[in-house]
């Protein structure tokens, strides 16, 4: 992320389909050990997530496929242990599992063989990333003057790393399909994504729902 341009510039061009308010963020923060230990999970399958992809396509089938994969599994992990150092140090600890329904709806969408497997995979985790530096971005944003400079500094860094995350995994996808069919099959996706994700429960959780004004 450029230092000349605000967080908020770059939260509005994000190509999402719905947008979340800002009280979604003071309302998860009012937790932040419960969204903290989200959190982590949320970067232990993203670490996961680009390994399993490194791991099932070539690298002489998409060029740069193993180099980007490799650096975003490896910025997830460092992430995680980010994360976990912070969670740790406020009194709290992981749980033994873990449950993410917005994830896991999102993954109903990909189809299964060849081409149309690979390029839905790709969008899946470039929507997870999209959404995932929306909600760093706000969160930056609500601490912004508050009395908590350390996780304010936390939400900006991954608002910066998820941005590039997410444009890495688009133009990964915008390499092995006519542009046609990508730019509909992408708008298709953003689509259900807005979706999913306005049928998510509120809480202290990256990808939860919000509660709608009385």
């Amino acid at each position: 992320m450029s230092a000349t341009i605000p967080i908020s510039e770059h939260l509005a061009s994000l190509p999402l389909h719905s947008r979340t308010p800002l009280t979604w963020a003071r309302e998860v923060l009012s937790d932040p050990i419960a969204l903290l230990i989200d959190h982590a999970f949320l970067e232990k399958k993203a670490a996961n997530n680009a390994m399993d992809l490194l791991a099932r396509w070539p690298a002489d089938f998409f060029p740069g496929w193993v180099i980007t994969m490799s650096n975003i599994a490896r910025d997830e992990g460092a992430h995680l242990a980010r994360v976990t150092q912070l969670l740790v140090r406020r009194g709290g600890q992981l749980d033994r599992g873990h449950s993410n329904p917005y994830a896991k709806a999102l993954r109903l969408m990909v189809r299964k063989g060849g081409t149309n497997e690979i390029l839905d995979r790709l969008f899946n985790s470039a929507l997870i990333e999209a959404r995932s530096c929306e909600r760093f971005g706000l969160l930056a944003n609500s601490l912004e003057d508050s009395d908590d400079p350390e996780l304010a500094a936390l939400y900006t860094l991954l608002f910066t790393s998820e941005l590039g995350h997410y444009q890495s995994f688009l133009k990964l996808a915008r390499q092995i399909a006519p542009p046609e069919i990508v730019e509909a099959r992408w708008q298709e996706m953003l689509s259900h994504e807005a979706e999913i994700l306005a049928q998510q429960d509120p809480g202290p959780r990256m990808h939860s729902g919000w509660r709608q004004p009385a």
